[in-house]
C-alpha cells in the first residue's frame, strides 16, 4: 500500500489549498480514508475523515472550512482547505487502516503566514 500526498505550500492567512493523496496497492473504493496533521512540536491529530459511502466526519478546529472527499474512480482523496489559518500550520498526512495495519503517506507541508 503506497499513499502519496501533495498539495502542501506557502499560504496566506484567509486563503486556500487543496491537499491530494493518490493511493496504490489497495482496493480504494471500499475503504475509509483520513488526513491527520502535526503542527511543529506537537501531536498528530485527526482532521477528517471519509468513509468508503462518503460519510464525513471532522475535527471541531476544521469543521466548516475543509472539505474531505475523494474520486474512487481515480483513487484520490482530496482535503479542500478555505479560509486558513496560522494555527492551521502542520504537515499534512494522510492515512488508511487496510487488512489491520496503519498506512501513512510522506505528508505534505502547509504553512499559513499571518
Amino acid at each position: 500500500v503506497q499513499l502519496q500526498a501533495s498539495g502542501g505550500g506557502l499560504v496566506q492567512a484567509g486563503g486556500s489549498l487543496r491537499l491530494s493523496c493518490a493511493a496504490k496497492g489497495i482496493h480504494f473504493g471500499i475503504n475509509t480514508f483520513a488526513w491527520y496533521r502535526q503542527p511543529p512540536g506537537k501531536q498528530r491529530d485527526l482532521v477528517a475523515r471519509i468513509s468508503s459511502g462518503g460519510s464525513t466526519n471532522y475535527s471541531d478546529s476544521v469543521k466548516g472550512r475543509f472539505i474531505i472527499s475523494r474520486d474512487n474512480a481515480r483513487r484520490i482523496m482530496y482535503l479542500q482547505m478555505n479560509s486558513l489559518k496560522s494555527e492551521d500550520t502542520a504537515v499534512y498526512y494522510c492515512y488508511v487502516h487496510h487488512r489491520s495495519r496503519d498506512y501513512w503517506g510522506r505528508g505534505t507541508l502547509v504553512t499559513v503566514s499571518s
